[in-house]
């Protein structure tokens, strides 16, 4: 918890934070205030400009696209966190229950996790839906199965390097019960790199949400979705070439915001320092900018973290 109120301290941490509260409130306030039906189509201005009436203009059967964005912000970010809410009840409870298994409890989880993660995202979707129907929560529930093996070999790497602490064995000595132990002195600490892999997730999960719409997976048209606009839209570049910005810059913002902010998380965590997480943040993102990479940084794995983690002794 240290970690994630000195995280706040940094700038760059406030500014994703800000970008993130901006999509949410669209996301959840989007609908309401978009200034047209997103399902009306008005035939006589089909691929409109931007105009008073439609300060985006209109799609190829006429709908005001500020008003299907803002509709689609929605759905679109809401299947994001669906998938990873998912992802984290599956994965996160049994990753910090499988450091006392036993060897033969863990060998069976992990061997079950390294079988999931060989699975591609978009394909394992695709089966799923087929199977189950061509709906949004068929998707990301398979999308959420497949981000599981993250927050589970997360969790886990970080509770192995806590499981052995003087002060966990102190605590078994004095006769405290293994939820007690797992929730008192283990989790509070292995928080704040479930905090980084969420926000990593939610990146991954939005991309991967964008690229099953793009594909007409999970929502059906007219229902409107951010990669369902970039999928229309592309039919009609040569009458609007602008006409996939729109949606794209929304994509790119949050997921660069979520990005910045697990890279924060993760500086301070490690270093405990918000000036040095700043620095080596900006050195990341210039990095990225230069070498054109868009995969997230690791999380810092449970080695990284020993050095610089304080391990108290029992009074």
């Amino acid at each position: 918890m240290n970690a994630l109120r000195a995280s706040l301290r940094v700038p760059i941490t406030r500014a994703a934070l800000a970008v993130l509260a901006l999509v949410l409130l669209l996301a959840l306030f989007g609908g309401g205030i978009a200034p047209a039906d997103p399902l009306a189509q008005d035939t006589a201005h089909i691929l409109g400009g931007p105009s008073a009436d439609h300060l985006l203009g209109t799609d190829y059967l006429g709908r005001d696209v500020l008003s299907r964005l803002l509709a689609g912000t929605g759905l679109s970010v809401l299947a994001a966190v669906e998938a990873v809410t998912v992802a984290a009840l599956i994965g996160v409870v049994p990753g910090l229950l499988s450091v006392r298994f036993g060897s033969a409890g863990s060998w069976l989880a992990l061997r079950a996790v390294d079988s999931l993660m060989t699975l591609p995202f978009t394909l394992f979707a695709i089966a799923a839906v087929g199977l189950l129907g061509n709906g949004l929560h068929q998707a990301m529930l398979a999308l959420g199965v497949l981000l599981a093996p993250l927050f589970f070999r997360v969790t886990r790497a970080a509770a192995l390097g806590l499981d052995r602490a003087q002060y966990v064995e102190a605590a078994e000595l004095m006769g405290a019960s293994q939820p007690w132990i797992l929730r008192v002195h283990i989790w509070r600490k292995v928080l704040p790199t479930v905090a980084v892999t969420t926000a990593h997730a939610l990146a991954t999960g939005l991309l991967t949400v964008s690229s099953l719409t793009f594909l007409g997976i999970g929502v059906q048209p007219p229902a409107p979705t951010w990669g369902g606009m970039l999928a229309s839209d592309l039919g009609f570049l040569a009458q609007q070439p602008w006409a996939p910005i729109p949606p794209a810059v929304l994509i790119m913002l949050t997921v660069g915001a979520l990005n910045l902010l697990a890279d924060v998380l993760a500086d301070t965590d490690r270093t405990g320092d918000p000036a040095t997480a700043t620095a080596r943040t900006r050195r990341v993102a210039g990095r990225r900018a230069a070498s054109g990479a868009d995969s997230p940084e690791p999380a810092p794995s449970a080695p990284d973290r020993k050095e610089h983690d304080h391990v108290p002794h029992p009074a």
